[in-house]
């Protein structure tokens, strides 16, 4: 058929870009998205989470089919002649002349706002509105909003108040094309597929806003998966039985993407053959594993190294066990973290399930496209080509992995915990992410590394992930009583956001489990892992002599210890490392770390490949299983984070107190007998600025330290630790590792002791408590207002659920304000031949112009590294990492 010719008898919905005449009917993509909806709301987890989001505990099938035919007519918008104009040729311009070119979704703005009276006047006895306004009790106010977010599936949510303007000519018939007749037509066809919605009574619609967001996430996926040609190829004919073939096509994608898990059975529960160890669970992770099944919510507090992914996983496999949850989301801080544990998760599956059923867990970071062992490269027009040359089957279950927004879809897994957040965040399609996540149990670790900005929406997150029915895990080494009660108030709001008096929670038990309830926050104790450490305090005072640092380091070194530095920031990172490597020249001694015969240090700003290979080599040298003699390892906050470290001597800058007990988790982290003599007891050398109190850094930043510091703000918090740890050294006495864990952290974040130390400081600390306060409270404000508005009404508040245009800077504020540079060509890497990059992130903070365009830049090599231009600004990419080179 020509061109022409469907032009002036077809309405169409989806047409190939390359041959416009190849088309899929408007009747075929209503019925594939319908059918979708139908098949996703029939699996019976999300099907509980739609019912919990509207209060109901369960969903009749009257109420899922008419959702369904509500979900169908999702893009009855694209029955206008302007948008049906959109497929024609400038030759076949005379049949629909371009200026009546429109969209499908604005375009019906005022018909559904009755602006367009002309055309309100039969678009809706066209859809037989009298009798669909009836399904609710609330005068078709409940399916107006329900409406209304169907019609909003291209990832946000329509606005009602837009100023689009009435154009009734394009609802005019023209040719053979009768906007009016096939409405009525498709209404009929839509009546055929869910004959049961337009029966008598039956339960009305809920009506909470709640049910509405979940509504509108569920359309948004059945819109994806039937307009995904794999699955829904198009048909250019009429076909009275489609619908039925549209069902089965349905099923088969749920299926194929592993959305449908019915048919997945755990092969064992056993813990030893679960984590390919010998043993038996430990204390902690066995009161994991006795957590009621009804608990929405548990927080676990324990030391590094003590098991909690284990016993994370381990109520995972429980849940999934008893067909509560469908999948999992592992969310970390960081993409090294995601990228470390993502082997672990493969491993986990590996054992969890029988072969030929073990999902492939999605790495859930952007650009790493890689889901199990499977790496993908992007290709044009959306497509990814996987290394592995999947076959069909293989490659459809890799749906998820394949875009981003989708990663939530995914059944397993692991990633950054930005992309969890998304789910919350006025930012396209994020109704979407969170319809997906709310089937998954959503584990958070290392809670305590959000800022307040980030904990404001993860607190969102969990309120809406818990509250339509979730499950949920906290995690941290440390975590304070101010803390955990703000991550209980946020999902169980009838509790008092205070906490207890200090010498109350100081008391409190840790390691602990709470399994909080809208009556008390549930917190019990835990017996302890292994037999603890007792670290002895050492301080070094001035923290700009880098040389002592040095020195310090070089000793335990040529004693044989494995030596971890760790300084807050990568000037002084990359400070330290150039002065030891001055000393160990002069000393004829080589215990530097060096990656692939390059010496080098351990940081944040490396490019994603580069920092793959430093942290495969980290772990080799003061890993579990790590290498003999005596090595130097020096970097920043990467070096705390998820990698499984064993040092025998740290040295370390002044940071909070939970940071720090943090750090010192990789310190003497498991038994061995292979230590030096001299530091057969953990020691622990903290790098102080040398001075009486913190109060130079009020105007000043040092380090990282202060207000003006830009990574650790409350000097208060900092002053609190820096007494602790004067403390403790002069009296020699060691910390109790994790024994005293509750009480140093509550010293030093408590509300009584912040207050203590600005009464005996004076009036310039309470100003910079007041400032604190007030950056938290604009920080609040700030993240608030990018939150999606989930307890208000797409029809009746529709003005507040609208999008505002902030979500290049929600992005960029959740991507810790980095800009992605592209090379023309991929560099090469300092480390090996064999490893390229193509692109670089570099943080804003080094960007005095943020103007740069989004063209490829060229590199120009310079030793073994290389240097590029943005604008006026100047890089360096070595093995020291990425620098800007002063102008």
């Amino acid at each position: 058929m020509t061109l022409r010719t469907h032009l002036n008898q077809k309405f169409w919905a989806k047409a190939d870009k390359d041959d416009p005449s190849r088309i899929h009917l408007l009747e075929h993509h209503l019925a594939d998205v319908g059918a979708c909806f139908e098949a996703l709301s029939s699996l019976p987890t999300i099907r509980q989470r739609l019912a919990r989001a509207g209060n109901r505990e369960e969903l009749v099938e009257i109420v899922v089919q008419r959702l369904a035919v509500l979900a169908a007519m999702h893009d009855v918008g694209k029955i206008n002649i302007g948008f049906q104009s959109k497929n024609q040729t400038d030759e076949d311009s005379d049949l629909i002349p371009f200026q009546f070119r429109a969209g499908h979704t604005l375009d019906l703005v005022p018909v559904l706002t009755g602006r367009d009276s002309e055309t309100c006047s039969w678009f809706f006895p066209s859809i037989d509105w009298k009798e669909i306004s009836a399904w609710d009790s609330n005068e078709g106010v409940t399916v107006s909003a329900l409406l209304v977010a169907s019609l909003s599936h291209h990832g946000k949510p329509l606005p009602l108040d837009c100023d689009r303007s009435s154009n009734p000519i394009i609802w005019r018939p023209r040719g053979k094309l009768d906007p009016r007749q096939h409405l009525k037509h498709v209404l009929s066809l839509i009546r055929n597929w869910f004959p049961l919605a337009f029966s008598k009574g039956g339960d009305p619609l809920p009506d909470t806003p709640e049910f509405q967001h979940m509504f509108l996430g569920l359309c948004t996926l059945a819109d994806w998966l039937g307009s995904d040609e794999t699955f829904f190829p198009f048909v250019s004919e009429p076909d009275d039985q489609y619908f039925a073939k549209a069902q089965d096509k349905a099923a088969n994608a749920l299926r194929e993407i592993g959305l449908e898990v019915s048919h997945k059975i755990m092969s064992t529960t056993d813990f030893g053959r679960l984590f390919s160890i010998q043993g038996t669970p430990n204390e902690m992770q066995q009161a994991v594993m006795q957590v009621p099944e009804d608990a929405r919510l548990t927080i676990i507090e324990s030391e590094t190294g003590s098991g909690k992914t284990e016993a994370a996983l381990l109520r995972f496999s429980r849940l999934y066990e008893l067909g509560l949850v469908d999948g999992l989301y592992f969310a970390l801080p960081t993409r090294a973290a995601a990228t470390q544990l993502h082997q672990r998760i493969c491993d986990f599956c590996w054992n969890l399930f029988p072969d030929g059923d073990q999902p492939s867990p999605v790495l859930a970071v952007p650009g790493y496209l890689r889901t199990g062992a499977a790496k993908g490269h992007r290709l044009p027009d959306f497509r990814v080509w996987w290394e592995d040359d999947p076959d069909d089957a293989a490659t459809k279950l890799r749906w998820a992995a394949e875009s981003t927004k989708r990663f939530l879809a995914a059944q397993i897994a692991v990633g950054t915990v930005d992309q969890a957040m998304s789910a919350v965040l006025q930012i396209k399609h994020s109704h979407m992410r969170a319809a997906c996540l709310a089937r998954s149990l959503l584990i958070v670790d290392e809670v305590h590394a959000s800022d307040h900005y980030m904990g404001v929406i993860l607190k969102a997150l969990l309120d809406a992930h818990v509250t339509t029915g979730g499950y949920a895990i906290l995690m941290s080494a440390t975590l304070g009583s101010v803390a955990r009660q703000s991550w209980i108030s946020s999902v169980f709001t009838d509790q008092a956001k205070t906490c207890n008096p200090l010498d109350e929670a100081i008391r409190e038990p840790y390691p602990a489990i709470s399994v909080p309830s809208v009556h008390d926050n549930g917190i019990r104790a835990v017996n302890r892992t292994g037999g603890g450490k007792s670290v002895q305090i050492k301080v070094t005072d001035g923290m700009t002599d880098f040389s002592q640092v040095a020195h310090i380091a070089l000793d335990a070194a040529r004693q044989g210890a494995k030596v971890l530095v760790i300084r807050n920031t990568v000037e002084f990172a990359r400070h330290t490392q150039l002065a030891i490597e001055e000393l160990v020249q002069w000393h004829h001694s080589d215990v530097l770390f060096s990656c692939h015969g390059t010496r080098t240090l351990h940081h944040g700003r490396f490019a994603d490949s580069d920092r793959q290979l430093l942290d495969r080599t980290v772990e080799g040298i003061l890993g579990k299983n790590r290498t003999e003699g005596g090595r130097i390892v020096v970097g920043t906050q990467t070096l705390e984070q998820s990698l499984d470290l064993d040092a025998d001597f740290m040295i370390t800058d002044l940071c909070p107190m939970d940071v720090l007990l943090q750090r010192i988790g990789r310190l003497h982290r498991h038994s061995r007998s292979d230590r030096p003599p001299t530091l057969r007891d953990p020691i622990c050398s903290i790098v102080l600025p040398g001075r009486p109190d913190l109060s130079f850094l009020l105007t000043k930043g040092l380090n990282g330290l202060g207000p003006r510091g830009f990574v650790y703000k409350d000097l208060r918090i900092l002053e609190a630790t820096r007494k602790l740890i004067a403390e403790y050294a002069e009296s020699h006495q060691p910390w109790h590792i994790p024994d005293m864990n509750r009480k140093l952290v509550e010293l030093s974040t408590h509300p009584e002791s912040l207050q203590a130390i600005t009464k005996e400081l004076g009036s310039d600390w309470s100003n910079h408590a007041n400032e604190v306060t007030g950056v938290e409270i604009a920080d609040g404000i700030t993240a608030n207002n990018v939150l999606v508005r989930r307890d208000k009404s797409f029809y009746q508040d529709n003005h507040e659920v609208v999008f505002a245009d902030v979500e290049e800077k929600v992005r960029t504020r959740l991507g810790a304000e980095s800009f992605e540079v592209i090379f023309e060509a991929a560099a090469a890497s300092p480390f090996s031949t064999t490893v390229t990059i193509p692109c670089l992130s570099i943080p804003s903070h080094l960007m005095q112009d943020s103007t740069v365009g989004d063209d490829p830049v060229a590199i120009y090599p310079v030793g073994k590294g290389f240097e590029f231009s943005l604008g006026e600004q100047r890089f360096r990419y070595d093995r020291l990492g990425l620098d800007r080179i002063s102008q």
